[in-house]
């Protein structure tokens, strides 16, 4: 071989090594210091323990998995300085938001980088159906508030009050705009609609009085762990049982932590079976255990889908094929406790499961 072409051929493969070892980054943005941040702390222990697992696998066709870390603070300015600063770092994609409220902030930064975001949980209806950026793996407000709305029927409270946070109205107020068009429609009547923005220093004794003083025959949280936690304890301090129920962003630990005796009866979704003997849910729940000390939530168990759909779609990726597209055409992905599988609009479903807190734990009902 001529010396010219020889070393031609050499620095190709020095260039092809350099190519591969060079890192795949992952962006991650979710909130980690206001009154969401369990949700956000579980989400961000699940990418980092996947990315670990993946890295310790060979990573993606011999790539390295690298995670930048976002905290969107639950505020809109923040988290559109939380993307910018991601988007700087060149992700090859972001996992999150966590709230509807920061997908409404931070997605017209992902659709004009063209970076595809993709969400384990957000649900609001603004999303569903669009052709964007987004990549959703949770299921609508409109089939949570049906379902919400037969449950509450079949345990005969036709006659609710509702707390409603505002400060994640993308998402709040999508989920009462679905129950008012299912609770009706099944004989239910919403008395009242009390609104408050979730604070530290938010009066939830006086929400309380609100709700009530319509005399409902039951109340609804839409709202975070933290504040339905203080609203139960404010209700209760008032009425020992009036039934209580929370929409699904409640649905975790915190709320069992903080919610005490003040939470027992509550009525509360969960988008996975918390009693699932299978063998890749128990495998990432006994993993997560060891690695964090606590029992993984909604949020780690909907990321860790996210990552199986997403370190799949990394894999067959080729320069042709864009991502998002690379995701929608993946087929089924065999997810912690069921399969997964995209519209062309990057929409996808979850089960439900309703659960009770009984003696401080979420046991599930029919």
């Amino acid at each position: 071989m001529k010396p010219h072409l020889l070393l031609a051929g050499l620095l190709a493969l020095l260039l092809t090594a350099c190519g591969k070892s060079e890192p795949i980054r992952i962006g991650f943005i979710g909130g980690l210091s206001d009154r969401t941040n369990d949700t956000g702390e579980a989400a961000r222990n699940a990418l980092m323990l996947a990315i670990e697992q993946r890295n310790a696998a060979g990573g993606i066709d011999g790539r390295p998995l690298e995670m930048l870390v976002a905290d969107d603070g639950q505020e809109a300015s923040l988290a559109r300085k939380a993307m910018s600063a991601l988007i700087a770092g060149q992700p090859a994609a972001i996992v999150g938001p966590y709230t509807s409220a920061v997908a409404e902030a931070i997605l017209p930064q992902a659709d004009q980088a063209g970076i595809v975001l993709l969400s384990p949980v957000i649900t609001s209806m603004q999303f569903v159906g669009k052709d964007d950026m987004l990549i959703r793996l949770n299921r609508s407000t409109r089939d949570n508030a049906g379902d919400y709305a037969q449950q509450l029927i079949g345990r005969g409270i036709s006659r609710l009050a509702v707390a409603l946070d505002v400060r994640n109205r993308a998402f709040s107020a999508s989920w009462l705009d679905e129950l008012r068009a299912s609770y009706p429609a099944l004989g239910g009547e919403i008395l009242t609609v009390v609104e408050f923005h979730s604070a530290a220093s938010t009066s939830f004794s006086d929400i309380a009085d609100q709700l009530l003083d319509a005399a409902p025959g039951g109340l609804l949280f839409i709202a975070n762990a933290v504040d339905v936690a203080r609203l139960a304890q404010q209700v209760r301090k008032r009425s020992a049982d009036v039934p209580l129920a929370a929409v699904e962003w409640a649905s975790t630990e915190q709320l069992l932590e903080l919610g005490g005796r003040a939470v027992e009866g509550l009525l509360v979704a969960q988008s996975h079976n918390r009693d699932d003997p299978g063998a890749r849910f128990t495998a990432f729940r006994e993993t997560y255990k060891a690695r964090f000390g606590r029992e993984p939530g909604y949020t780690a168990i909907a990321t860790q889908d996210a990552a199986i759909v997403l370190f799949d779609a990394l894999a067959r990726q080729s320069r042709a094929l864009p991502l998002k597209r690379a995701i929608i055409e993946g087929g089924l992905y065999p997810g912690l406790q069921q399969d997964i599988r995209f519209d062309r609009f990057g929409d996808s479903t979850r089960k439900i499961h309703f659960a009770e807190i009984r003696n401080g734990a979420f046991v599930l009902v029919p």
